[in-house]
């Protein structure tokens, strides 16, 4: 592999103009299509498999348009003190809002009148009304959200108090300053690390250009494919995050061969041959473990994981082609004048000073046991918190207390209880049913009888009458243990019910989806841990030809993903530094939340450990002692892998000023993941482990190395090739 890689680099070098023009003109016809496609609106939403979508299937079989994915509002009226929304003037007012809703938009497909379909408290203080959209959240017209908001304020000036909740104020999200203070902060550490602004530019403009490419051709598929709104915007944060940090190692490793006297061309050829080696497969950890998503068989979450690996293949490929291209156009500007300086000076024989890195690596090598406790049970307190997670889907319960959404649900929960937030579908298939206007009056009267509930209301039979829906309202709110076990008691009494009256019964809505969306996310969290984390140990062992190493690090990952779930429910949920981080409103940790993040952390916290311990390999297969290959690895890596984990962290911190509640959790959770893995597990604890096991890190059973082909990722068959001989080798060792 280093061989081609080093051939594709210094074609690359050499057509740099062509090469460039490809690059550019792939993003025009990118951007060209994203402009002409229609805006991204929210996928449908669907988990496969689970007792609430097929009632949701039945629903829309039985019922023609009862279960359609269009947009939903709660226009929640309250009346002043001492007075009531029965009385006149307040009812025509509310009357008089539910007509404007009706022909406000071509948009709604129905608007119930609190009156006629019984939405008023039994205090008579609080009434809504319940507006049915044809369309997503996503898809209404600006027309139509002003119409419903100018709705409540005319109904607000004769004095009530009138507050809007539903999807149907929901709206794409933000992109807030943060990010753009997060490439600013990556253009500062690049600038530093290098000592020259062409250097530093490089990364951010690749980077740039491929996230461009990626967004651009997501937003063009996006209806085609069904994408939601949420999708680019993840793509966005780690294309623009491996994208820097590809483009770093490869312009690094430039610099290196270029200080060791070689020729333009040839320090661009070996650099992608070697450093590109170690970016092909970093790439390929973080798409297998994006890709390994599918396994949860969530539709929506394997869109996004797709979408994200695109952009990683993407960044990949840019790092091997215009990259190399690029620095055939900067020259020797890619060093700064200290770096020319030192140069200098190590080309007249001067010693170079050991660095950070170097001091670093002896001070763990002569205190291993130490540096290792100290990390392992750091991590580990970080981590306790995780033992109190909370999952859930997000509601205008977990909305800031300032919004209206958030205001409207406190309005219900207080005028109509809080399982008003959140009502249950009971589906009642009478199919098989001999008395089948029966066998919904049972399954009623069992439900009604349930500890947990508030109230029933059952429907009628459709026309064919074969199905029916019973309304359940809990007494707690949607997202409490008490509505879950509801949910659970509900379907254990199916069983009994259809054999007594032969009614199939099935729970379905909202609440229940998302209770079977989390159950299905903990129960495939094994299944994807076995399988990212076997083909990444696989995969790891080409690299480094050992047993030992990839077990280190997969060991290693999941210390530091559990540590930053620890963070995760701490701040998120338990409201710690909630300020600092601008957490309005605490509550359950999103579901897709743990396994999303174990799929991308997992990818980074590889590239970390293939960029810096492939530096070590290379030393220890060219002749140094293992703990003197530790240093050797630390000395040339540490440096850059320390830059690449303050611009990861930086650009992923800037997705915490995100409006949308999932990015903003994504966007910390992954922020204090690569901290803890960069940091702590692949600074502290890899040489630490590795000091400890000396030449047995790379011990690897001969059957099985015979068996695995070798893919060269430290370029030694590419140094053969070449024609390196031994003293350029001993010059090195005299230099660490």
């Amino acid at each position: 592999m280093a061989t081609f890689l080093y051939k594709m680099g210094r074609f690359a070098f050499r057509r740099r103009p062509f090469v460039a023009l490809a690059w550019i003109a792939l993003l025009v016809l990118a951007g060209v299509g994203a402009a002409s496609a229609s805006t991204a609106t929210s996928s449908s939403f669907s988990i496969p498999g689970t007792e609430a979508q097929k009632a949701f299937d039945l629903l829309d079989e039985r019922f023609p348009g009862a279960a359609a994915d269009g947009a939903t509002a709660r226009v929640v009226f309250k009346a002043p003190e001492g007075e009531r929304m029965t009385d006149a003037g307040h009812k025509a007012e509310v009357e008089k809002v539910v007509a404007g809703l009706r022909s406000g938009s071509d948009q709604v497909a129905s608007v119930v009148d609190p009156y006629a379909g019984k939405a008023v408290s039994r205090d008579g203080t609080t009434a809504y009304t319940q507006v049915s959209y044809k369309v997503s959240g996503m898809e209404l017209t600006d027309e139509t959200r002003d119409a419903l908001v100018e709705a409540g304020d005319e109904a607000r000036d004769t004095g009530l108090t009138v507050e809007i909740g539903g999807d149907a104020l929901q709206a794409a999200p933000e992109t807030g300053s943060g990010e753009i203070i997060g490439v600013a902060v990556a253009a500062v550490v690049l600038v530093i690390t290098f000592g020259s602004l062409i250097a530093a530019g490089l990364p951010l403009l690749t980077a740039i250009i491929g996230v461009g490419i990626g967004v651009s051709t997501i937003t063009a598929l996006a209806t085609v494919l069904d994408l939601g709104s949420t999708t680019s915007t993840l793509a966005m944060m780690i294309g623009l995050a491996v994208g820097i940090d590809y483009a770093l190692f490869i312009v690094s490793r430039y610099r290196a061969e270029l200080a060791e006297g070689r020729e333009p061309e040839d320090a661009a050829g070996r650099a992608v041959g070697t450093a590109g080696s170690a970016v092909v497969f970093a790439g390929l950890t973080v798409v297998i473990a994006l890709v390994g998503l599918a396994v949860v068989n969530i539709p929506m979450l394997t869109k996004m994981g797709f979408a994200a690996a695109g952009t990683v293949v993407i960044a990949v490929l840019i790092a091997l082609t215009l990259v190399p291209a690029l620095l055939g156009f900067a020259g020797q500007k890619v060093f700064g004048r200290k770096a020319r300086k030192r140069q200098e000076q190590e080309q007249d024989g001067e010693a170079a000073k050991p660095n950070m890195g170097t001091r670093w690596a002896r001070f763990v090598l002569r205190r291993p046991v130490a540096v290792l406790l100290t990390a392992v049970v750091g991590l580990g307190v970080v981590a306790v918190p995780a033992a109190s997670l909370e999952m859930g889907l997000p509601d205008d319960g977990s909305q800031p207390v300032s919004t209206t959404q958030r205001k409207a649900y406190d309005l219900l929960s207080d005028g109509f209880g809080p399982g008003s937030n959140g009502p249950l579908m009971v589906v009642v298939d009478v199919d098989e049913a001999e008395r089948p206007k029966e066998a919904v009056s049972r399954v009623t009267d069992v439900v009604k009888g349930m500890d947990g509930v508030a109230a029933t209301v059952p429907g009628p039979l459709n026309k064919a009458g074969d199905t029916s829906v019973v309304t359940v309202v809990p007494k707690d709110r949607p997202s409490s243990e008490g509505t879950e076990e509801l949910v659970r008691s509900i379907r254990s009494a199916g069983a009994d019910l259809k054999s007594d009256t032969g009614a199939e019964v099935l729970v379905t809505g909202a609440t229940a989806m998302n209770i079977d969306f989390s159950q299905k996310m903990n129960d495939a969290l094994l299944p994807y841990l076995a399988l990212v984390v076997g083909l990444a140990f696989l995969l790891l062992m080409l690299v480094f030809r050992s047993v030992l190493v990839p077990l280190k690090a997969a060991l290693g990952f999941l210390l530091s993903v559990v540590a930053a779930l620890g963070a995760v429910v701490a701040v998120f949920q338990w409201g710690w530094l909630a300020d600092l981080f601008g957490v309005e409103q605490t509550g359950p940790v999103m579901s897709m939340m743990p396994i999303f993040m174990v799929g991308v952390v997992f990818g980074l916290a590889m590239d970390y450990e293939v960029f810096l311990v492939t530096r070590m390999r290379e030393a220890y297969v060219h002749g140094e002692r293992p703990g003197q290959a530790v240093v050797t690895g630390f000395r040339h890596g540490a440096r850059v892998v320390t830059a690449a984990a303050v611009i990861m962290i930086a650009v992923f911190a800037g997705f915490i000023g995100s409006s949308e509640s999932m990015v903003k959790m994504i966007g910390f959770g992954l922020a204090i993941a690569v901290f803890f893995d960069a940091f702590v597990v692949r600074m502290a604890i890899v040489p630490a482990v590795l000091a400890l096991l000396g030449k047995n890190a790379w011990w690897l059973p001969r059957w099985l190395d015979r068996a695995l082909p070798n893919v060269d990722v430290e370029g030694e068959q590419l140094r053969k090739e070449l024609g390196d001989d031994a003293a350029e080798d001993e010059r090195e060792l005299v230099r660490a």
